[in-house]
């Protein structure tokens, strides 16, 4: 029988990290079919939408559509991406039960991504959390390059503690680490891990490991022993990030849970389902990943 501490969540990431890095644009139907999909296999977390200007990520598009397709689960939030004012209206309006900003801890990256500096993303973040509050749902704060940034090299650790204790101070409810392009090891993880647990608690943090270098299991084994609890994960290890060159591969949502379970931990996940679910991913991904 598990205890508490042995539980385990997957945040799946798949319909939005994972297809906006997918060279075409997925038709609304097959997201909402892989939503739908992803829905029937006990997570209770997905990340579905992004309202982000089409002009910056097309695959994205049509994301209010997704959201009013797909058949709702009732033990699960569907979550979405919002870049600012704009795109936490139309994800409110689109009946989003969660959302979330995005960060860096670089400033290439920052620039990159989003065309802002670090302080210039914190100030325009500041009233997206504040009206997510107080329409009552849940904000998530992205922060990336927490070990390596593609433009900027590797990341010191107090930086990310920094960017971490910014997003807790304007109101996110948890703060997913991501390592953009798995450059992590067991050592860099930690080192940044023992900065981080300086100004949040690990119920506060999520883990998002890249498997670039083949390296994400070791990430999230190492963050659980820190305590860290929640893990992003895509299915069929869907996409990466338009914005970091060679990153693709986020781990995937069906190993890491049969990874857990081997382990002793409890996910709450159904393995047979999660295999259709990623059977169906597949079919979305273009030729490169065939």
């Amino acid at each position: 029988m598990t205890t508490p501490r042995d539980l385990v969540t997957l945040f799946e990431v798949g319909p939005r990290d994972g297809l906006q890095n997918e060279a075409r644009t997925i038709p609304v139907a097959d997201r909402i079919a892989l939503v739908d999909a992803l829905s029937e296999t006990g997570l209770c977390r997905i990340e579905c939408a992004s309202f982000v200007s089409p002009r910056w990520v097309p695959q994205m598009a049509g994301s209010g559509d997704v959201l009013a397709g797909i058949t709702r689960a009732a033990r699960v939030r569907y979550a979405a991406l919002t870049p600012n004012m704009r795109g936490l209206q139309d994800a409110l309006d689109a009946r989003a039960d969660e959302v979330a900003v995005f960060a860096s801890a670089s400033e290439g990256f920052s620039k990159a991504n989003i065309n802002a500096t670090i302080a210039e993303s914190i100030a325009r973040f500041e009233p997206v959390v504040a009206a997510g509050k107080a329409a009552k749902i849940p904000v998530r704060g992205y922060v990336s390059c927490i070990i390596a940034c593609p433009f900027d090299g590797a990341t010191k650790p107090a930086q990310v503690a920094d960017i971490t204790s910014r997003l807790l101070d304007l109101g996110c409810d948890e703060i997913s680490l991501g390592d953009t392009i798995g450059a992590g090891t067991p050592d860099t993880i930690s080192a940044m891990l023992d900065a981080v647990l300086q100004v949040a608690k690990p119920a506060r943090l999520a883990g998002h490991f890249h498997d670039t270098n083949g390296r994400a299991m070791d990430s999230i084994d190492t963050a659980l022993t820190y305590g860290l609890r929640c893990f992003d994960t895509s299915i069929a290890g869907l996409g990466g990030c338009p914005y970091a060159p060679g990153a693709t591969g986020n781990v995937a949502t069906e190993t890491v849970a049969r990874h857990l379970a081997a382990n002793g931990y409890d996910t709450g996940l159904d393995l047979p389902a999660l295999s259709c679910a990623a059977d169906l991913a597949r079919t979305l991904q273009g030729p490169d990943h065939v």
